[in-house]
């Protein structure tokens, strides 16, 4: 089953499926019905209605791609081609919602090793056909839409293995196609975890994981996706990249970071090693409130910087408090603060890090806070199929500064969206993803969603990017760039950088074809 439902046609445009589905609390509905002016939006474009375009590619080019992965996994049938023609990003599900997908590709392919995916490059390089690569379908910022219209989606779902262990050093090799909930199951039957836990975890995958430099919800003590990376496998137009080779090196630049957040316009990742953790014995959650979003920041960066550092460190601010005791009944007020510990022996530290946290002003407000917390820590992509659903606009936007700067990126970031949005819209934050010097911020909108849904989100969103761009803060901290960022990250790194990315995708993809129009400028 793929990331869009389908083993459930009713999971169509919208995250997971229909089964899984969320329903907006009471108390939440009636404060957006306060706050919004919503009505109920048309009902969805069944998928079976939906327009896609006949396969376009000649017989040469198909016979090549089949003779490479076999007959059945080359795929031109309309529904497939349909769930791989963009990602999970608000706009995309309601262009799907309303059955205008973007331009699909012209076949889906499953290859099933790096050797077939070195081989189907080959093929669409020679042929001039352009290459998407596909993990879980969970892009928000336009990573799986090219502007390519002639393209073959390469899906990794076949390379699915954990290839090797290595308890000595604690690391293991895991394919790209690999989900992160299979990838955990294999681990722990070898006594191991990743501890990389993003949002998008149910349909996420390793090399999707890679590709745009993830940070999960626990990056606070495992770190991001990209500090576990010790070695990469990398197809491309020109051959087999391999990077990696030891625990540290000083043989000339770390290589791995070109493709670490190169979203598949270098090459296609086929596998990766990780830095593997035991499994921890016990975890505590927490939750602590305090009186303002400031105070809060001041204790998060105490932790941070000067530990003890909690494995998962999440401040809300005022209005995401606010929200969400309204989903949960609760009314506590101030901003609220989930702290997790995982570990062999996680009392210590949680005694510790309590004293910083009381030391700065913070209250304890139980376990059952954190616990409520670890509990729906992925209702989120389903919370906002209900949003959609009642009417409302729902989408996302993160970035990061220095810890001095983050108080006005918050404040003009935030202003600059409600600038944007004037008939009103609910602005929330949270920093997630902590560091010695800095952390990320993300930020969550809700509003009406007006005539033209897409365009209103449009506007806001380069307000945000604007503003972020103004404060000195980064374009992304884990979504990527995909298409939606290009334009700011080619300002944020600027035309030296810009014109180095570009000779190397020119390098290592001659003819072009991986992945057109995504983050390279």
């Amino acid at each position: 089953m793929d990331v869009r439902g389908e083993a459930s046609p009713a999971g169509w445009a919208r995250w997971g499926t229909a089964t899984n589905a969320k329903v907006l609390p009471d108390s939440a509905a009636k404060l957006l019905a306060q706050v919004l002016d919503l009505t109920p939006p048309p009902p969805v474009v069944p998928l079976a209605e939906v327009a896609v375009p006949e396969c376009e590619l000649d017989g040469a080019v198909l016979a090549a791609l089949r003779q490479v992965v076999g007959d059945g996994h080359v795929v031109t049938a309309a529904e497939a081609r349909a769930r791989h023609a963009s990602g999970m990003s608000t706009p995309d599900l309601l262009r799907d919602r309303r059955g205008h997908v973007r331009p699909a590709p012209q076949a889906v392919v499953r290859p099933a090793d790096h050797t077939e995916v070195v081989s189907v490059l080959d093929v669409c390089s020679r042929h001039g056909v352009a290459v998407v690569p596909f993990g879980g379908g969970t892009s928000v910022v336009g990573g799986l839409t090219p502007t390519a219209t002639r393209h073959v989606t390469v899906d990794l779902s076949r390379l699915d293995t954990l290839v090797a262990v290595d308890p000595v050093s604690r690391t293991a090799v895991l394919q790209a196609g690999l989900r992160a909930p299979r990838a955990a199951e294999l681990l722990a039957e070898h006594g191991f975890t990743l501890g990389h836990v993003p949002q998008s975890y149910e349909y996420a995958t390793i090399g999707g994981f890679a590709a745009t430099r993830s940070s999960g919800q626990a990056s606070a003590g495992y770190g991001r996706f990209d500090d576990m990376v010790t070695a990469l496998t990398v197809a491309t137009p020109r051959g087999t990249v391999r990077v990696g080779r030891a625990p540290a090196s000083a043989a000339g630049p770390d290589l791995r970071q070109l493709f670490l957040g190169s979203e598949g316009t270098l090459g296609v990742i086929t596998d990766v090693t990780l830095r593997v953790r035991p499994l921890p014995a016990r975890s505590h959650y927490e939750g602590w409130r305090f009186e303002s979003f400031a105070a809060g920041l001041h204790a998060v960066r105490r932790l941070a910087q000067d530990g003890p550092r909690p494995t998962v460190l999440r401040l809300s601010d005022e209005v995401e408090t606010m929200i969400g005791a309204a989903g949960s009944g609760r009314s506590d007020g101030g901003c609220l603060l989930v702290a997790g510990y995982e570990g062999a022996d996680v009392q210590p530290t949680v005694e510790a890090a309590a004293g910083v946290l009381a030391a700065h002003g913070g209250t304890p407000v139980g376990a059952e806070a954190g616990r409520h917390w670890e509990r729906h820590r992925f209702d989120a992509p389903y919370l906002r199929d209900a949003l959609l659903d009642a009417g409302a606009f729902a989408e996302t936007l993160e970035t990061a500064a220095y810890w001095s700067a983050l108080p006005e990126v918050h404040a003009r970031v935030r202003q600059a969206i409600l600038d944007a949005l004037p008939d009103g819209a609910l602005v929330l934050a949270h920093v997630s993803h902590v560091y010695e010097t800095g952390a990320s911020l993300y930020f969550t909108v809700i509003c009406s969603p007006g005539p033209d849904p897409i365009g209103r989100w449009h506007t806001a969103k380069a307000a945000a990017s604007d503003a972020i761009a103004a404060a000195g803060a980064t374009i992304t901290h884990h979504h990527g760039v995909g298409a939606d960022h290009r334009a700011w990250y080619a300002a944020e790194i600027g035309d030296v950088a810009v014109d180095l990315l570009r000779a190397v995708k020119r390098h290592l993809d001659p003819a072009g074809i991986l992945n057109p129009g995504i983050l390279v400028p």
